[in-house]
């Protein structure tokens, strides 16, 4: 058991490095209050710790394993995470997220303050994923280099569909309106509001993954159809074939992203946070899926789609207007899907 100071330091430190490695997703969960925000930040901080060891560019894929290992332990082994603290300083790559697998410890420490369910949530789930990882990983010791859809969807479970599972475990524990009826419901499109999240972040980023993180994660299957290839990826002379291998994932987006408003929409009215932090990536995806289907040019110009800050801010302002009726929250979607945000003020 941590002493109250060191406990004090550890949720402090989550706090400080969780905007700076989480992107998309640092608003939404700094909607969630208590200790349901505490225990998804420090799930998404132990699973971003999975995902820096696995897009380490250096260390050879046996390292990677063991290291994923070493994190699994740490669930149950407080001298796990002062291991894995002490090995990190041997990785490489960005520098925020090598301070946070470097405080390995600090994170575990604050995690293990959660209630024993909640623990038991993240373990199960969070563990899932790594094991995935670590599979994929020594798969494609050299970078990973997806083959099939079918592996695309594996692998999509393990890095995003366990999330998805996780937070609806997480929503049934602090969420008195989310009863077991409601949570059977959410089950059923927890998955694909997860994948879905995934494939947008994939599809935008293929370039960047490429050429910065070593991994390719259109199926290879889908470009040799077209007569392309993982080592033509980026060719300006294959841009058209390599736009079209594309295209099934554009569509397997959209129609995950479909499901996943199936599942905005059964999140009880009254749990309004869990409603505005789920809807914001969700429409922050449909939005830039939207774009990415409006630029068909922009994985040949290597050019990394991003939506506005003005249309982020009109997604937020409108997303939180409109939160507890569902007919608003679906015309909503409806509109950033076909036309893009409305403007406010």
């Amino acid at each position: 058991m941590a002493q109250p100071d060191e406990l004090q330091h550890a949720k402090a430190f989550c706090r400080e490095i969780f905007p700076a490695v989480s992107r998309t997703f640092a608003l939404s969960i700094r909607l969630l209050p208590g200790e349901l925000g505490a225990a998804v930040r420090y799930a998404y901080l132990i699973c971003r710790i999975a995902d820096t060891i696995e897009d380490e560019p250096i260390l050879a894929a046996s390292e990677k394993a063991s290291l994923l290992d070493l994190l699994a332990e740490c669930f149950d082994d407080p001298a796990a995470a002062s291991e894995l603290t002490n090995r990190a300083a041997t990785m490489t790559g960005d520098a925020r997220h090598l301070r946070l697998v470097q405080h390995t410890d600090l994170v575990f420490t604050a995690f293990r303050s959660l209630p024993d369910q909640t623990r038991a949530h993240i373990r199960h789930w969070v563990r899932d994923m790594i094991a995935g990882m670590r599979k994929f990983v020594l798969a494609y010791p050299r970078g990973i280099r997806i083959q099939s859809v079918d592996e695309y969807k594996e692998y999509c479970y393990y890095v995003a569909g366990t999330v998805g599972f996780l937070l609806t475990d997480l929503w049934h524990d602090y969420v008195p309106s989310i009863g077991e009826r409601q949570r059977v419901v959410l089950n059923e499109h927890c998955q694909a509001f997860a994948e879905a999240l995934q494939t947008v972040n994939i599809l935008k980023d293929v370039a960047r993954d490429a050429e910065h993180e070593n991994a390719i994660y259109i199926p290879e299957e889908l470009l040799r159809r077209q007569g392309s290839g993982h080592t033509m990826i980026l060719a300006a002379d294959r841009a058209a074939q390599n736009q079209a291998a594309i295209a099934p994932l554009m569509e397997l987006a959209w129609r995950d992203l479909d499901e996943a408003t199936k599942y905005l929409l059964a999140i009880p009215r009254r749990a309004v946070s869990i409603r505005i932090a789920c809807a914001l990536p969700l429409l922050f995806a449909y939005a830039t899926l939207r774009d990415l289907a409006r630029k068909p040019g922009a994985l040949a110009a290597r050019e990394v789609v991003k939506i506005s800050r003005a249309e982020v801010k009109s997604l937020t302002v409108l997303s939180m207007l409109g939160v507890l009726s569902n007919r608003a929250m679906a015309a909503l979607v409806d509109r950033t899907r076909r036309v893009g945000g409305p403007a406010v003020g």
